[in-house]
Parts: C-alpha cells; structure tokens; sequence
C-alpha cells in the first residue's frame, strides 16, 4: 500500500496556510467530481448553458484580439496574445461557477474510485456537452445579431471566417490529436485550481495552460461550438463580409455538416481521450488507485 498523503499545511490557528500537494488535489478531484455527477440534471443544464456561454466569450474576446492585425505582429506573439484572451473563458468557468465538458472529463476520477457509477458519469458528459452546445451557439448568435461581428471595419468577420475555415479543413485523425492535446492542457489547468486557496490562485493556475493550447492551436470542442456556428451566420447572412475575407475561396468547405462532422466528432473524441485518459486517469493511478476504502469518507 502506498504511504498516507501528508497533512495539509496549517498556520497556528489551523487555518490553511499553503497550496494544496497533488495527493490532497486529488481527493479534492475526486470529490468535486462526484458532486458534479450528482447535480440534478435541471441544474446541470443551466449551469453547462452558462459554461457554454462563458467559453463563447472568451472565444470572441480571442477573434476580436486577433483580428485586423495586417502581418505587424508575428504569428507565435500574435496567438500568445490571443490565448491569453481566450482564458477569460475558463477563468469564468471556474470562478463563476458553471459545468464544462472538457472539464468534467477529470470526473472519471471519481468513476475509477468507485464513488460515480457509470451512468451517472455518462448522464453528466451528456447532459453538459448538450448544454454547453445550447449556450455557445445562443451566443455566437447573439455576438452575431449585435452586429459585433462588423468591428475593425468587417476584419472580425473575415478573421471569423478564416478560423472555421480552418477548422473544417483538419483531418479526422489530425482533429483528434489537437483535440487530445488541447484537453490534457485544458484539464491540467483544472487540475492546477485544486491546489488553489484563493480566486487570485485560480486564475494564475489557469492562464498558462490555456494560452499554451491556444497559441499551439489545438482544438477545444466547446470552443468550437461558437467559433463554428458564428462563421457560418457570418458566410450565410452577411455577404459583403465573404467575398472579402482571404478564406473566401475555401468557403464551400464551411458548412453545419462539416462543422458537426469534420470537426465537432474528432475534436470531441480527442477532448475525452486527453481530458479522461492522459489526466484523469493517470492522476488517478498514481494518487488513487490504492487508497483504503475508508479513505477520504
């Protein structure tokens, strides 16, 4: 058996004094991922809506940053700027208070311990991926009707439809390596608010990681439920936009079908396999997978 995990760090008082260690990140895990299993499936929604929404955010603040620029920055400076854009995203998620499925791939900790059944596990990444949809594309559609999209002068729109351009293009096993690359970053940095004491300790614990899959540019599937939908409102309803935009003669490729397919599918495959497998799964085995019943209850 593995040795008991260290006692948390405590001032004089008793009171918490630093951040968590792994071993204690992981308790914390795999109870909040039992609690997120057992949310009822009203409140689930709405708070995956909101997550939805909050991720949608961040994915405008990120076209908006990046857009216009006319080759005066360079690429990798350019997208670092955008990561650290979009991670208002996640920082609204966490702080806020809402229910992310690439997030909530980490509750499959809690499902290898024996405290989440696998209904419950699969009723929650079905209930969550559902709401996050219905929160990203409310919100792609609302950025859309506010006419925010015509900013810089149409450069908004044209960056917006570059970038689902781009992502219809991916081939499905290339869409599924960005996604697995993309999640184990994502879920890393949820992994890092464990140890946090403090709102000021997430957000540091979560800029990082999020920037870095931004600028590498690897697939988030919830992102891509705004990104998607919001280039093709722009393809379909603005048309002064599209003959302008440089990805213009690709535009065929920009569809719903390819957007669900192309995209949506793999990405999604690829978020399970590094959110659930290469986190979860391995801090998991490495803090978990020989604790004594009574452990933690």
């Amino acid at each position: 058996m593995p040795s008991s995990a260290p006692a948390e760090p405590t001032t004089a008082g008793g009171g918490s004094l630093e951040a968590l260690l792994p071993p204690h990140m992981a308790r914390r895990a795999e109870e909040i991922g039992e609690a997120k299993a057992r949310l009822d499936s009203a409140s689930m929604f709405m708070l995956a809506v909101l997550a939805g929404a909050f991720i949608g955010l961040g994915a405008m603040l990120f076209i908006t940053v990046t857009a216009g620029d006319g080759g005066q920055l360079p690429f990798g400076v350019l997208r670092l700027v955008g990561g650290v854009a979009f991670s208002l995203g996640l920082v609204l998620v966490v702080v806020g208070g809402a229910e992310l499925f690439t997030g909530n791939n980490l509750i499959v900790m809690a499902w290898a311990a024996g405290r989440v059944e696998t209904g419950q596990l699969l009723r929650n990444w079905a209930v969550v991926y559902v709401g996050n949809l219905v929160g990203a594309v409310l919100t792609a559609a609302l950025v859309y009707w506010s006419g925010q999209h015509e900013s810089g002068g149409g450069a908004v729109a044209e960056r917006a439809l570059a970038v689902g351009v781009a992502k219809c293009r991916l081939e499905f096993v290339q869409a599924v390596l960005l996604g697995v690359l993309c999640n184990a970053l994502v879920c890393l940095a949820v992994w890092l608010t464990y140890s946090a004491r403090t709102t000021t300790d997430r957000i540091l614990a979560i800029v990082p990681p999020i920037t870095a899959f931004v600028a590498a540019g690897f697939e988030h599937s919830v992102a891509n439920m705004y990104f998607l939908p919001l280039a093709l409102f722009i393809k379909y309803g603005s048309s002064e936009y599209v003959s302008g935009s440089g990805a213009a003669p690709a535009l065929d490729e920009l569809s719903w079908s390819n957007a669900a397919v192309a995209n949506l599918l793999p990405v999604t495959l690829g978020n399970i396999i590094g959110g659930a497998i290469l986190v979860g799964a391995v801090y998991w085995f490495v803090y978990l997978r020989d604790r004594p019943a009574s452990y933690g209850s």
